[in-house]
């Protein structure tokens, strides 16, 4: 009996929550997401990913974010561009709450985010890329949905010149 209590307990403290307490703004900023926390703030979608949802986000580390050319960063958080700023950060968030068990099974499939424009979901041997980004960390639950953690920032079809 010992045993398999001392079971449990190692997996009850390694599973995480089923119903996770934190929203999707509320879980980047514990997760230290730096700078897309600070992206969505000035781009005004804080009330909008604290929302009901369910939202799938596909969530730029900070190494993410510093591997964009030198000064993009800067001028996307100036308030003139926040339309366009807005546009990018949306094309990181997928309508619905999509776990990993489904990304696998969307393989060559194009799936339409919340910014309009769609992205391509691809397996490449052990990695799933979704459009240029390699998925580094699956099902970050929140209370709204879903992060996964991607290694570059994605940028909608008219913001790659």
């Amino acid at each position: 009996m010992r045993k398999i209590f001392g079971l449990i307990v190692v997996l009850s403290s390694a599973v995480p929550a089923l119903a996770a307490e934190k929203d999707i703004v509320d879980t980047a900023v514990a997760a230290k997401f730096n700078t897309l926390v600070a992206a969505v703030k000035a781009a005004d979608l804080v009330d909008t990913l604290k929302g009901d949802g369910p939202f799938t986000v596909f969530a730029p580390t900070d190494e993410a974010f510093a591997k964009l050319p030198k000064g993009t960063l800067e001028s996307l958080l100036k308030p003139e561009n926040k339309a366009k700023l807005k546009a990018i950060l949306l094309y990181h968030v997928v309508s619905g709450n999509v776990p990993a068990a489904t990304v696998l099974k969307m393989d060559g499939k194009q799936v339409k985010t919340v910014q309009g424009s769609p992205v391509a979901i691809e397996i490449q041997g052990s990695n799933v890329l979704v459009s240029d980004a390699k998925v580094i960390k699956t099902d970050v639950l929140t209370s709204n949905g879903v992060i996964h953690v991607i290694d570059t920032v994605l940028l909608p079809p008219a913001d790659k010149n």
